[in-house]
């Protein structure tokens, strides 16, 4: 059977996340019932590069799907499309994926954005898309404190404890904080990252930002490798899921 990458963009809020739950509508529901409508109803199972959680949004995504007969890409992407209408997923690009290519396993690289609206006033247009911290935020200290995140280490001060990994190390390729008026981006690029590990190095260099923490209190934190020793987590509505990369790019 042909097999498809899909490059997804979606608005996480309402949503139990992308992965398929009893308790409400998860986005992975949403694109394989759509699937299902081009597969006669037939249930089609995808797989997906990162598995965000409720109310994490996406620019970046990338999934995989198995359908019986082959269609062309663009007319794929626009039925998928057309099915998942009015829900805020949708599909930016379909290419066939070249064999033996799997949407999780064969990433090199994903990349986070996590926004914080950095101002008094309560937010209308980033409601549900950044993060509110009213407080200023130093950036140029979030980023002396970033900088002792970088590289291979025991991430285990920056993990859930619901966490499935089999190993807390991970290696950390970019965490950079950076300021356009009024909204402060924070930016974390690595091969693959811990649940709630973003969210989690956020909350500690939001710390970090207000004053609250010394610079090289971050670097005591993650030496700890013990939870409770780093900072909170940071609201999921700040959190998007940017690029994944590949050694070969299917939608190139």
């Amino acid at each position: 059977m042909p097999l498809y990458a899909l490059k997804l963009e979606y608005d996480g809020t309402g949503c139990v996340g992308w992965q398929w739950q009893e308790n409400g509508v998860s986005l992975q529901g949403l694109l394989e019932a759509a699937a299902a409508r081009l597969n006669a109803g037939a249930p089609v199972a995808s797989v997906v590069a990162g598995r965000t959680d409720a109310g994490v949004h996406a620019e970046g995504q990338v999934a995989q799907i198995d359908l019986p007969r082959e269609i062309a890409p663009d007319r794929l992407r626009d039925a998928l499309n057309f099915h998942l209408k009015p829900h805020p997923l949708v599909v930016l690009a379909a290419a066939l994926a070249p064999a033996g290519w799997n949407a999780r396993f064969s990433a090199i690289g994903r990349s986070y954005r996590y926004r914080i609206l950095n101002r008094r006033p309560r937010p209308a247009l980033w409601e549900g898309r950044a993060w509110h911290v009213e407080h200023p935020l130093d950036v140029a200290a979030m980023n002396a404190a970033a900088a002792s995140l970088l590289g291979r280490h025991d991430f285990t001060s920056f993990r859930a404890a619901a966490c499935q990994a089999k190993s807390p190390v991970r290696t950390l390729d970019r965490l950079e904080a950076r300021r356009t008026g009024e909204i402060i981006e924070v930016v974390a690029e690595a091969r693959s990252f811990l649940h709630h590990q973003v969210r989690n190095m956020v909350g500690t260099l939001k710390l970090v930002g207000e004053g609250r923490w010394p610079v090289d209190r971050v670097a005591a934190a993650l030496a700890a490798c013990d939870r409770s020793a780093a900072g909170p987590t940071a609201p999921a509505e700040g959190l998007a899921l940017v690029a994944v990369r590949y050694p070969l790019d299917p939608f190139a």
